[in-house]
């Protein structure tokens, strides 16, 4: 009795490691545990919380804080990789595009409001859709590849963002704006100790899976990512579920691009969301989604943002500068492509079988 009882645990156990395995969060959530143990081991207070001048500090409030503009990206370069097999290398730019729109509107640089807020944010938002709409029409309709048509606006963005920015003496200024409540979007809401961003991204990302799970649009972005032409044939327009997709990334560009502006409380064509653009892609890869395409995973995408923003912390940590931090993530970004090759799947696969066939082999000898 008591060997199939432990048959049977080890049974469940052997099953449980199977999906473990298995699962797609594997490597992300793998990746963040070892950021996070590379960060404890440089710095030993890496997880003390205190809440100081009436709101929470630390290392791990300033990941999931900084964290928050490209998670927010990576939920829209997930939904763009996963339909149309391409990524959108404008976002960053759209981010500049959408906060100059902001910043101008609400009067940059003067004091008030030159524009009520909530209508200054939505035309914000809108100039990062119309952003989206413009990509997507490229890529959906004319059928140009993903990363020459989001090439266009990742060259002329900023120099759009500039021009709104501008003013009679000088073009691509940077705008300020001079009333502290727009602080509070991308600072602390007053009496409130958790950064306002965290509650964005949690009701951006919250909407996105409820409209993704409510309908059938989820299946409809991965069966046009897996096969365009099948798709059609069973009725699903694979242009308008592209385009769609690229609309939804240029409205997740302006969110993140109203949240850093008001972080920096002003509007900087040139630095706003500047190579965000790579760290959104390689959040996507790092979340275990395939950049061909088909199937994809949120929670890998917005654990893979969160594991970047903890590699940049950490790399910060050691001394290294900002203008060296980009070699580094190459090398991650290379780990990534290895791992997510079809040499190396079958290099495991054939690991596993020479493994099972020696456990074979010593349970045929013990008998």
């Amino acid at each position: 009795m008591e060997n199939k009882v432990t048959l049977g645990a080890n049974g469940t156990a052997v099953a449980l490691l199977k999906r473990i395995r298995k699962s797609p969060l594997l490597l992300p959530i793998t990746a963040l545990i070892i950021m996070l143990i590379v960060n404890v081991i440089i710095t030993p207070n890496f997880f003390k919380i205190s809440i100081n001048n009436g709101v929470l500090y630390g290392f791990i409030i300033d990941i999931l804080n900084r964290s928050c503009e490209l998670i927010i990206l990576a939920v829209g370069m997930t939904l763009v990789v996963a339909s149309s097999r391409g990524t959108d290398i404008s976002v960053g730019a759209v981010m500049a595009v959408s906060g100059a729109i902001i910043v101008r509107l609400l009067g940059g640089s003067y004091d008030g409001y030159a524009m009520f807020p909530a209508l200054a944010i939505f035309f914000g938002l809108l100039g990062g859709v119309a952003c989206g709409a413009f990509n997507g029409l490229l890529v959906a309709r004319f059928n140009i590849q993903p990363m020459v048509a989001t090439l266009i606006l990742f060259t002329a963005g900023r120099g759009i963002a500039q021009l709104i920015s501008s003013n009679e003496n000088a073009t691509g200024v940077i705008l300020y704006v001079r009333q502290e409540s727009f602080k509070w979007i991308g600072g602390f809401i007053p009496g409130c100790v958790i950064p306002t961003p965290i509650f964005i991204v949690i009701i951006f990302v919250l909407l996105t899976q409820l409209f993704l799970k409510k309908t059938a649009f989820s299946t409809y972005i991965q069966t046009v990512g897996i096969n365009p032409k099948a798709g059609r044939l069973v009725g699903i327009n694979s242009v308008l579920v592209v385009f769609f997709c690229y609309l939804f990334c240029g409205l997740s560009s302006g969110v993140a691009g109203l949240i850093a502006s008001s972080r920096i409380y002003s509007s900087d064509a040139n630095n706003i969301g500047l190579n965000l653009e790579m760290d959104a892609i390689l959040a996507v890869a790092l979340g275990g989604n395939s950049l061909g395409g088909g199937k994809f995973n949120m929670a890998g995408s917005i654990i893979g943002a969160i594991t970047i923003q903890a590699l940049t912390t950490s790399l910060y940590a050691m001394g290294v500068s900002a203008d060296q931090l980009p070699i580094y993530k190459a090398v991650v970004v290379i780990l990534i492509v290895l791992f997510q090759s079809p040499a190396f799947a079958k290099y495991r696969a054939a690991a596993a079988l020479r493994l099972k066939q020696k456990a074979a082999l010593t349970a045929g000898g013990e008998k």
